[in-house]
């Protein structure tokens, strides 16, 4: 566990973004036997999208965020109350829960997300985000990781969530308006040239998301296509540079 949790400090360290801060908690989780994870960070407005960074499958987290799941999972709702680490599946099932929940369950079990061990983040402001190793049932390797590992693994999610919240909150402010980390990166890359759908690719999002993302963007600057958001955003980094 050792050489594990060393590896995975020197990732966070040389991580510049959430595509390398996945890659590192993959990676970390793996050598675990834990090979399934979703870090979601809470905004601090209600209206605005979480930050959500995993390897659940694609289509379960683009159908989870389009439909602001966030708000419903028995989980997250768990966490928000939390304050340590616990573990979560069929139980759920033994107590009231509502019908958006039960469906939101359901949905997630047809991906393999059935049972898994949440780590709640607090700072100042409260409950800020969660760390969750799923699986698709409680298996003995993954039960023997959480059983041997859990103060590790909560250690593991403190450091991830300061590490992502600095790393993605560098620099996201153009011209007064502040992106949220996903929006930065699209437009990043769309001003590079890229399309939504090579975008996607590069994020581990669909193109639908990407999109997304790009016309969130759009409307906060107050423009009317993409093209000027990217304009927008490209002019205001060479004037930072």
């Amino acid at each position: 566990m050792h050489r594990v949790f060393q590896r995975f400090v020197d990732g966070l360290a040389a991580s510049s973004d959430a595509g390398g801060l996945r890659v590192v908690l993959a990676e970390a989780g793996a050598a675990l036997e834990l090979h399934c994870f979703a870090y979601l960070s809470m905004p601090p407005r209600r209206g605005d999208a979480p930050e959500l960074i995993s390897t659940y499958p694609v289509a379960w987290t683009d159908h989870y965020l389009r439909e602001h799941y966030e708000r419903v999972d028995p989980v997250i709702v768990d966490a928000l109350t939390a304050t340590e680490p616990f573990e979560w599946g069929q139980e759920f099932t033994a107590r009231s829960l509502s019908k958006p929940q039960c469906a939101l369950l359901d949905e997630a079990a047809q991906f393999g997300i059935r049972c898994g061990f949440t780590v709640p983040i607090h700072d100042s402001r409260g409950a800020v985000a969660a760390i969750t190793f799923a699986a698709d049932e409680r298996r003995l390797p993954f039960q023997r990781c959480i059983e041997q590992n859990r103060s590790a693994l909560q250690l593991m999610a403190m450091y991830f969530h300061s590490h992502a919240r600095r790393r993605l909150s560098i620099n996201r402010v153009i011209d007064g308006i502040a992106l949220s980390p996903r929006e930065f990166e699209c437009l990043e890359w769309a001003a590079q040239g890229k399309s939504a759908w090579e975008i996607g690719r590069l994020l581990n999002i669909s193109r639908h998301t990407a999109a997304f993302h790009l016309d969130n963007a759009k409307m906060k600057f107050g423009v009317r296509t993409i093209c000027q958001a990217v304009a927008k955003f490209a002019a205001s980094k060479a004037a930072i540079e």
